[in-house]
């Protein structure tokens, strides 16, 4: 129902540090579940980037203007990630996404207290990147 806004359209662009170094990329995402859920509930996603994973530790997602490790994630149980708005999650990928189409895949797993399984919402995305 929510997966096209897992990668929100238009949303991807280079993470560009204060001395100018790109140090990665981002997107927007929202939360593909029909009600707003504590952020410990969100498991670490799988991300792709042209067919190759990222690895957990070069995840971030960013919430409210906090950022954090999905790790980090399992100990915020006093924070909801409500329904309708949206989160950053950045990817630390030193150069970030070179110019030209790029295919990002996102698998965004929610652990769900009352579903006997982990809910998974998959979103694949073609975005051109320009410097």
């Amino acid at each position: 129902m929510f997966n096209e806004m897992i990668i929100r359209e238009g949303s991807v662009r280079n993470v560009v540090a204060d001395d100018g170094t790109v140090t990665g990329f981002s997107f927007e995402t929202h939360l593909p579940y029909y009600r707003g859920l504590g952020l410990s509930m969100v498991e670490v996603p799988e991300v792709r980037v042209d067919g190759e994973a990222v690895a957990e530790e070069d995840l971030r997602l960013t919430y409210n203007g906090v950022t954090r490790t999905f790790a980090e994630l399992a100990d915020v149980s006093d924070v909801r990630w409500e329904l309708r708005t949206f989160a950053t999650i950045t990817v630390l990928q030193e150069g970030g996404l070179a110019d030209g189409e790029h295919e990002i895949a996102v698998n965004l797993r929610l652990r769900v207290s009352y579903l006997p399984f982990i809910s998974e919402n998959r979103c694949t995305r073609t975005v051109t990147v320009r410097a």
